[in-house]
């Protein structure tokens, strides 16, 4: 008997350590066809077009206007509290995020601190895109009552009583107007204009190569041994899972690995919240804004403004949220609108089973892949990370 048990007991470790081996066996990737790289070099940082022109913002290109606004970016007594800077939640250290789930300035925000880093090429800002401008969207912290606290009158005095801020504000823009005196359309242009300066810096801060871009460029030089050294083998099946059976291309896409869009992914509440519409809200928020493109403070007297004038609305827009960048995600936890997502291994989970939504549609469907594929699709999602380009200003 205790032999028959013996050769039982021996048996089954023999087929544990079978199953163990063909689980993490080495596989050795396909070679790449010429859709794939074609599909590689769009998704490359060397297909990024140059940064578009913003007309709505006549300084957005402006060096002085730039380094006014990083001044301004870093500089706390823009609070209520004298406390509080745009710094404060996107920190440049953690991506221009904060790591936390939401903001946590004056109050705490209702949603997490996104990435600014190449938002210069997104038509809307926002996890619901409720602006739709840098500037726009740098102006609404500021008399955000859980973030800066502060109101425009309030920011024009800042910018009054320092003789340097003033100085530079006249040479961009002309007199600054006296704070205690001036109507309130002369406050409101002026306030304005202190977010076309935060976005003339904002539009600075650039992704750079990542080990992905480098490995996309040896892959297209024909380079093989230069791509074997930079990505390993889970790394470029990784890699051919996102671009192929997991389908993340089809939103995160292009250069920035983003398509700008608004999707419902079916994301669970941050405990506590109620339900997020999202875009439903943010789209009906981004026509009433009086800084919004079409608005008396645009700087392009043709207001050419499509991508408000033909904005999508509608039902199926209740639950959906802006498609992050994936640019340095592994630098930017934690995930999602409210930070729901503490990691990258739960946020791939979330996508492979695609439960119900609790609001709206969830447009995903489960992608249905094993442990071992997750674990390639993370390894490659980790290549991504780089540092931001920043230009240090006198």
């Amino acid at each position: 008997m205790m032999s028959m048990l013996a050769r039982i007991g021996a048996a089954i470790l023999v087929a544990a350590a079978i199953l163990l081996w063909w689980q993490y066996r080495p596989i050795q990737p396909a070679e790449w066809t010429d859709a794939e790289l074609v599909l590689l070099q769009s998704l490359s940082l060397a297909s990024l077009p140059e940064l578009p022109p913003d007309p709505t913002n006549a300084v957005a290109d402006n060096p002085l206007a730039a380094q006014f606004g990083q001044q301004l970016f870093f500089d706390p007594r823009l609070s209520a509290n004298g406390g509080i800077s745009c710094a404060t939640c996107h920190q440049p250290i953690r991506r221009f995020t904060d790591g936390l789930p939401k903001g946590q300035a004056i109050g705490t925000s209702r949603r997490n601190t996104p990435s600014i880093v190449g938002t210069a090429y997104s038509p809307w800002l926002y996890w619901d895109g409720r602006r739709d401008s840098q500037w726009s969207q740098a102006l609404s912290p500021l008399e955000d009552p859980a973030e800066h606290g502060s109101n425009r009158q309030a920011i024009v005095g800042v910018l009054a009583a320092d003789v340097a801020y003033a100085a530079t504000y006249a040479a961009l823009f002309g007199p600054l107007p006296d704070p205690a005196t001036a109507d309130a359309a002369a406050i409101d242009r002026a306030f304005a204009n202190a977010g076309k300066a935060l976005a003339a810096f904002e539009r600075t801060l650039l992704p750079t190569n990542s080990r992905f871009d480098d490995y996309v460029a040896a892959v297209m030089a024909g380079d093989a041994r230069r791509a074997d050294g930079l990505f390993s083998a889970d790394e470029v099946l990784g890699l051919r899972l996102f671009n192929g059976k997991a389908n993340c291309t089809q939103c995160h896409n292009g250069p920035l690995l983003t398509n700008n869009e608004f999707h419902n992914t079916g994301l669970l509440n941050f405990p506590g919240d109620v339900p997020d519409q999202g875009r439903a809200v943010g789209v009906a928020e981004v026509f009433a804004d009086p800084f919004n493109c079409l608005g008396d403070f645009s700087d392009d007297p043709n207001h050419r403004c499509a991508e408000l004038e033909f904005a999508r609305t509608g039902i199926e827009l209740v639950g959906a949220f802006r498609t992050p960048s994936l640019r340095n995600i592994e630098n930017t936890a934690p995930y999602m609108h409210a930070g729901q997502l503490e990691t990258l291994t739960a946020v791939l989970e979330h996508y492979n089973v695609a439960a119900e939504a609790m609001i709206g549609h969830n447009e995903a469907t489960p992608l249905d892949l094993s442990q071992r594929e997750l674990r390639q699709l993370e390894s490659f999602l980790h290549t991504l990370a780089a540092p931001v380009a920043m230009p240090v200003t006198e």
